[in-house]
């Protein structure tokens, strides 16, 4: 796998690319060390050099960015075990590496967007980064095998799911961090 060519047909033309990516291996190690280390680090170096920029200091941006990339190296692991354990509610099947494939390619849109953070006043622009939910929802009927006409609950659910369980793991960390 190219890196740069797998971002780049994940995200314009990802109806074709689910199909080449379901014949490939969902090894985490792989999958962590060749593409989530690499792209989950966007949005934590940006936030690095821009809040530094910007005046918040050094160390603040640094903590926060080492913070970031955890965090985000952490939501595409649990992200992959929450579509892994949501599969059979909604009539999909269960597959650990398919789940891990698809928590992956799916957050490309989110991890490449948050390279607006590198000028803090244009973060906001990283709403683009929500295109990831498409991302998921084109990718689950395609790895997870899940019924057509379940694919949006399932996707809304892993979504949810994300957004609960994320903010109890950044309020705990915050509260070990600070």
């Amino acid at each position: 796998m190219n890196l740069v060519e797998r971002v780049k047909a994940i995200l314009l033309t990802p109806k074709t690319e689910w199909a080449v990516i379901e014949g490939e291996s969902g090894d985490a190690q792989y999958l962590f060390t060749n593409y989530v280390a690499i792209l989950a680090a966007i949005p934590a170096v940006s936030a690095l050099l821009g809040y530094s920029i910007l005046g918040l200091g050094v160390g603040h941006a640094l903590i926060f960015a080492i913070f970031s990339y955890v965090i985000y190296c952490v939501a595409w692991y649990v992200g992959a075990l929450v579509i892994d354990a949501l599969a059979p509610t909604f009539g999909a099947r269960k597959s650990t590496p398919d789940a891990l494939k698809v928590a992956a390619y799916s957050s490309t849109a989110a991890w490449l967007a948050g390279i607006f953070h590198l000028i803090p006043p244009l973060s906001v622009l990283s709403l683009l980064g929500l295109y990831s939910i498409y991302l998921l929802w084109l990718g689950l009927p395609v790895l997870m095998k899940a019924p057509a006409d379940r694919t949006t609950g399932y996707t809304a659910a892993v979504v949810i799911a994300m957004v609960l369980i994320m903010a109890v793991i950044v309020f705990v960390l915050g509260m070990i961090v600070l």
